[in-house]
């Protein structure tokens, strides 16, 4: 049987096609019960993380763009701009449960090593004080996030894990978990509910992106799998449509679809 119960520091991964609405603007609704069961999930004894994507839909927005931009310049602007807003929320929200957040925005030179032991250390602090890290990567100046790095929150999710030595890397998407075919496409799709080894039959299932907003895919969520996996820390792939389906995750039930690491 799944020891959900011995998972206690967690890393909550939300993409931007959950948070924002398709107009680019925030889906307020989701974004509070999120938070709100964030705060439930800290106030009960773990300690969560949360890698956040939207800074760039956001900015797209209050600049009156209809588009995701493509270039860099542009998109950094949206970045500035959208990144004040979202932590901005996230401050008043969770300030509405007595909790504390921090701004941690990283790129790969803060996390390779030997620099990454700042990262660690500061991670370390943060959550022993019960604090609530939100994480992004530092698009508004770092040009190779935007085009060459990580170039998603999947994998950057995949990092912060390793960082924060999580048990559990939990990825909210658009989508139920992990299936046999695209269910888009296919009617006739089955959720895989776990998955053991992501091999080349596994991978020859992921597609691409489907949003408009966002810039990960099904193949980006088995890359951050397969790092966590390496390393000893669960994945799970959820439908972050309603938030409250992390409720249903830690009471033990079945849903979406766990990657298992080697312990």
């Amino acid at each position: 049987m799944y020891d959900i119960d011995s998972k206690k520091r967690i890393v909550i991964k939300i993409g931007t096609s959950t948070l924002a609405h398709k107009t680019g603007r925030l889906n307020i609704r989701r974004m509070e019960n999120l938070v709100k069961v964030i705060a439930d999930l800290q106030n009960g004894g773990r300690q969560v993380t949360l890698v956040s994507s939207g800074a760039i839909g956001l900015g797209m927005s209050k600049l009156g763009m209809q588009s995701r931009p493509t270039e860099t310049r542009l998109k950094q602007a949206c970045a500035a701009v959208g990144q004040c807003e979202l932590m901005y929320i996230y401050d008043k929200l969770f300030g509405e449960y007595n909790l504390t957040v921090a701004q941690l925005l990283l790129t790969k030179y803060n996390i390779d090593s030997p620099r990454r032991q700042n990262v660690v250390n500061t991670f370390e602090q943060l959550l022993s004080r019960n604090v609530i890290p939100v994480v992004n990567e530092n698009d508004t100046v770092a040009i190779d996030e935007l085009e060459l790095e990580f170039g998603e929150n999947d994998t950057l999710a995949a990092h912060v894990a390793l960082l924060c030595k999580a048990d559990m890397l939990v990825i909210l998407s658009d989508i139920d978990g992990f299936y046999d075919s695209n269910p888009k496409l296919d009617p006739n799709a089955k959720l895989i509910p776990v998955v053991n080894d992501i091999n080349d039959d596994i991978r020859q299932l992921a597609g691409g992106a489907v949003s408009g907003l966002g810039t990960g895919g099904m193949i980006t969520k088995l890359n951050a799998a397969e790092m966590t996996m390496a390393e000893g820390i669960d994945t799970v792939l959820l439908n972050g449509r309603n938030p409250k389906i992390l409720y249903d995750l830690f009471d033990g039930k079945q849903v979406g679809t766990i990657f298992t690491a080697d312990k």
